[in-house]
């Protein structure tokens, strides 16, 4: 996410090479699309936890897996943690994955993030061909067998207007190719947003999407990093930045309905302290009952948060922690309250 979203994650991607699907039952089990009403924190793939003992541990079953970048500056190979180690054909999170599907969850691939953002290795950044751009997200979707892509866009991948271009174009390609195997693939958008609504930037790369033909599903704004100096009540800003993006949606798509807007809108918190090293940006429990409140009313689509190995107290004060919230809490109590809007 922003700031302090730190490494990262990413598979391997060519069109001449397919990774392994997954077999037999596993998949056979999978390609079921994410619920209508889903929470799905972001997961730290650069730790060595299990996804599968996070959701047993946390009551989480749904995933956004954090994040897949390329392996270089000109590079249009995608792997966990940029690692040549860490591939599809390598197999992690094959298994991993298949256990919790039997527990009726799953995951959404999350491509870019702060680092690979800023350091150009971003897939629509580094990859300059946009069909061989669809072509690895193509080779993520069959691996994994996975129904929703994420595509994380901030930082520099913001001004890059080539790059957001081409992932735009690679998405359309996407969706076509979706289409035509008979395949559910949403695509969500996640960006950064001011207190009032997605800046002009942000903005931009839904703007593309249409241009380009894209059919948006999720957008969804990272309600935290303001950086603004003022915002201090984190739980009024989530509900004003939503309230923002819906009405940019309404211009943007003016055909669909305020209903139907609603829909494609999610929210993602950070629990706890966030980046702002004034301290002053806090979410705490309360802050995301009232998101919770709006999205159920609203019917919003997505609630995540930045991330699930936060969702504990044990570090009081810190901020940006990747580990650990920064405020005192229970372990596991934003998902706790987070977990109900999961369902149709």
């Amino acid at each position: 996410m922003q700031r302090a979203r730190s490494p990262v994650v990413t598979l391997v991607a060519f069109a001449a090479f397919a990774g392994p699907a997954l077999s037999g039952s596993a998949a056979a089990a999978a390609a079921v699309p994410i619920p209508a009403h889903v929470y799905a924190p972001y997961f730290e793939t650069w730790t060595s936890d299990a996804i599968t003992t996070i959701a047993e541990q946390s009551g989480a079953r749904y995933f956004t897996l954090a994040f897949l970048e390329t392996l270089g500056k000109t590079s249009c190979t995608l792997a966990w943690n940029r690692s040549r180690s860490q591939t599809v054909a390598a197999g992690r999170y094959l298994s991993d994955i298949a256990s919790l599907r039997s527990l009726g969850g799953d995951v959404i691939p999350s491509f870019g993030g702060w680092s690979a953002d800023q350091g150009g290795t971003e897939i629509g950044d580094s990859c300059k061909d946009p069909a061989t751009i669809a072509s690895a997200y193509e080779q993520v979707v069959t691996s994994y067998d996975v129904t929703r892509l994420d595509m994380d866009i901030e930082g520099r991948s913001l001004t890059r207007t080539a790059g957001i271009d081409r992932r735009n174009q690679a998405v359309k390609l996407l969706q076509d190719w979706a289409t035509a195997h008979g395949r559910t693939v949403q695509i969500q958008y996640t960006l950064p947003t001011s207190a009032d609504g997605l800046e002009p930037d942000a903005l931009a790369v839904l703007q593309n999407a249409v241009a380009d033909g894209v059919r948006i599903d999720v957008v969804n704004p990272m309600v935290f990093d303001y950086y603004d100096r003022v915002t201090t009540d984190m739980g009024g800003a989530a509900v004003n930045a939503s309230n923002g993006l819906h009405a940019q949606l309404h211009t943007l798509l003016p055909a669909k309905t305020p209903a139907q807007l609603w829909a494609m809108q999610g929210a993602t918190i950070m629990n706890g302290l966030d980046d702002y090293p004034r301290r002053t940006e806090i979410t705490y429990l309360a802050d995301a009952q009232r998101l919770l409140d709006l999205a159920s009313r609203v019917g919003m689509s997505t609630l995540s948060m930045w991330a699930i190995q936060r969702d504990n107290g044990g570090c009081p004060g810190s901020t940006g922690s990747n580990d650990c919230s920064g405020i005192v809490q229970g372990t596991w109590d934003f998902s706790h309250a987070l977990e109900p809007f999961t369902g149709p």
